[in-house]
């Protein structure tokens, strides 16, 4: 498996934007799906955001990317997980990678935000120590989640996490 840093309307991007509209139209109704276009794809571009894209050969596993919510802040959004591939770690190992980015592109924290509807989201940020800072933004019944970024040297990677991050 690879990590490609890739443009949002790039080719790699599109099964993983596809898949996280059925998602949202399946937990939170027909049309929720349409909220993956709120943020415009010229924001995840450098030199204050990036989009992720994990890959096994030809097949999308899991991806994700952050803009610049503040100055010092970089806000996660897409996250999604190809469902062939879940309970494999690859949302903890994205969400690593997109820290790395955030700290590469000088921000000191990152947030995110998840639904009421997605309790595996709820359950990863927080088991990885993410804060939840309450409703932030404009979805109704979602959670905040903050995280402030160490040092890459300070950080206590899992070996697979490490290993992708080499």
């Amino acid at each position: 498996m690879q990590f490609c840093l890739v443009r949002l309307t790039s080719p790699e991007a599109a099964p993983l934007l596809a898949g996280l509209r059925l998602e949202y139209n399946a937990r939170y109704g027909e049309g929720a799906g349409d909220s993956v276009d709120e943020i415009g794809a010229s924001e995840f571009d450098a030199p204050h955001g990036g989009f992720l894209v994990l890959r096994d050969g030809e097949h999308t596993v899991a991806g994700g990317g952050i803009h610049r919510y503040s100055a010092d802040t970089a806000e996660i959004k897409r996250m999604w997980t190809n469902p062939d591939y879940r309970r494999q770690g690859h949302a903890t190992i994205v969400l690593a990678q997109l820290e790395r980015l955030a700290r590469d592109l000088g921000f000191a924290r990152v947030r995110l935000e998840t639904g009421y509807a997605q309790p595996e989201a709820l359950a990863l940020y927080r088991s990885l120590g993410y804060t939840d800072i309450g409703n932030y933004g404009v979805y109704e019944g979602a959670y905040g989640f903050e995280r402030t970024l160490t040092a890459p040297a300070d950080l206590q990677r899992p070996d697979a996490v490490a290993s992708v991050l080499a």
